[in-house]
């Protein structure tokens, strides 16, 4: 139980009074998960309005209702507080409810379209390996120290947050890694958190479906970095043209790391295959597990955060050079008869060019096919369709296109999408299987020993999402029964 008065302390309460001395039980913003003596926030959603759900609220037992829009016809026991933004206040009671735990760690965020996961996690592993307590908020996983707990979305909910923090701290975990999506900013799920530090991958096409333009969801990103304190860090990729950008209002400690132009921690790939690259960081060498000119930025930005966390370069080095790929990164599955499979997250069209251009970069003899499986997302940015069969039927010798998590859409209608963005050269070496799992041993039957396969778009997901109705299913897995390496189990 938990005094109103002290989850109110920070909220600038536009109608209402606080009872002194008033328990409450728990924070809610979902009125089905309401029980007696809760506090229900009414949040206005991009799919409905909580503030239709009060009475239910009430109903449930809620003796307290935070809301943006003031009721007349509530119950006298039922105490009402009128805010500016239920979506801030939210994330602000939640931070104070579970005694604000993101103070007590060192707390790291990671933002960008691409790389998050990468960087998140592989800072999370190298904080563990160098003897540290560390958590993470990710994509993949919520772990706090080696312990593993399913992640439902990018950032999660202002509740969720704070009680996996407490968790954390609770655990004596010193530093932690979490990354902050575009989502997350706009809908304040972060705010009240007290970052030590902010990374910026890069920007491109993404979430338009939702930001409506680039501009908006650029500034969006930005505003992480102007939340951030003075005490905090601020490392941006230089060698993108959004990071310099990023930098302009924060109150943080400015860096920057590049591979192009000059930086704070500057890289370069000395030698790559298809195992690792070998990477010069600030004049010193290491080989890295990871490929490609992507996971090069992504380690130069874990090599930057370690160091300002107080990291001796050295130390950060011999760890770095142990770490392996994230799940669903570039995973790499050989089978007996030497045919390549690569799985990979690659869900735009920037990412995906990125995945083609470095398996084209270190292809052996260059006389390999290259056989990409990629489809794309429904009930999502429908923009970016055409721009990735693009990419992918003018980077690979062949493509096919299929399913990928379709929705409430219909799958065919989102290949014809794609399929219009393929330029009239390119479209005799495209196919369309709509079925992902044929689409994913048609590859398998059309490669020849060494013959690379790309699957693209779900990386580590193990599910596919059809009317409503969420499947068990695992690209890896798939691949590896198509090689004949294992069998599939459910």
């Amino acid at each position: 139980m938990k005094q109103l008065k002290d989850i109110l302390s920070n909220i600038n309460i536009v109608k209402g009074k606080v009872i002194d001395d008033m328990q409450i039980a728990q924070i809610r913003y979902d009125s089905r998960q309401v029980q007696d003596g809760d506090v229900f926030v009414a949040l206005k959603g991009v799919q409905t309005d909580g503030h239709k759900f009060i009475s239910k609220a009430v109903e449930n037992g809620a003796k307290v209702v935070i809301t943006e829009q003031w009721q007349d016809d509530l119950p006298g026991n039922v105490v009402q507080i009128q805010v500016a933004d239920t979506h801030e206040t939210l994330a602000l009671t939640a931070s104070a409810y579970y005694d604000h735990p993101s103070r007590k760690l060192k707390l790291t965020g990671v933002t960008g379209t691409n790389g998050k996961t990468t960087v998140a996690t592989l800072s999370y592993r190298l904080f563990k390996k160098a003897g540290y307590k560390a958590g993470l908020l990710s994509t993949v996983a919520i772990m706090i120290d080696g312990e593993t707990f399913p992640a439902t979305h990018t950032t999660p909910d202002p509740l969720m947050i704070n009680y996996y923090l407490n968790e954390m701290v609770k655990q004596g975990v010193t530093h932690a890694f979490m990354e902050v999506s575009s989502h997350g900013i706009d809908q304040k799920r972060t705010a009240g958190l007290d970052f030590d530090g902010g990374v910026f991958t890069n920007l491109t096409h993404d979430h338009l479906d939702y930001h409506e333009t680039f501009i908006n969801y650029r500034d969006t990103k930005k505003r992480f970095f102007d939340s951030l304190k003075e005490e905090a860090f601020a490392l941006v990729n230089a060698d993108d043209k959004n990071g310099p950008f990023m930098l302009q209002n924060t109150k943080a400690r400015k860096l920057t790391y590049a591979l192009k132009n000059p930086a704070d921690y500057k890289g370069k790939i000395l030698e790559r295959n298809f195992t690792g690259m070998l990477m010069e960081i600030n004049q010193m060498d290491v080989w890295v597990r990871l490929v490609g000119k992507f996971n090069a930025y992504n380690i130069l930005a874990v090599y930057g955060t370690a160091e300002q966390l107080g990291l001796e370069p050295f130390d950060i080095l011999k760890i770095i050079s142990e770490l392996s790929s994230v799940p669903g990164r570039f995973e790499l599955i050989i089978s007996t008869d030497g045919k390549i499979a690569i799985v990979d997250y690659a869900h735009t069209p920037d990412a995906l060019e990125n995945v083609l251009k470095t398996i084209n970069d270190i292809r052996p003899y260059n006389k390999e096919r290259l056989i990409t499986v990629v489809g794309a997302g429904g009930n999502r940015d429908k923009t970016k369709r055409p721009e990735m069969a693009e990419v992918a039927s003018r980077l690979s010798d062949m493509v096919i296109f299929t399913s990928d998590n379709p929705r409430d859409e219909n799958p065919d209608d989102i290949i014809d999408d794609m399929e219009a963005g393929v330029p009239g050269q390119f479209y005799k070496k495209t196919l369309r299987i709509t079925d992902r799992r044929e689409a994913i041993k048609a590859a398998g039957k059309l490669a020849n020993p060494g013959d690379i396969i790309l699957i693209v778009g779900k990386g580590h997901e193990d599910y596919q999402i059809v009317k409503g109705r969420k499947t068990y299913f695992d690209d890896r897995e798939e691949i590896k029964t198509v090689f004949g390496i294992t069998k599939k189990t459910v």
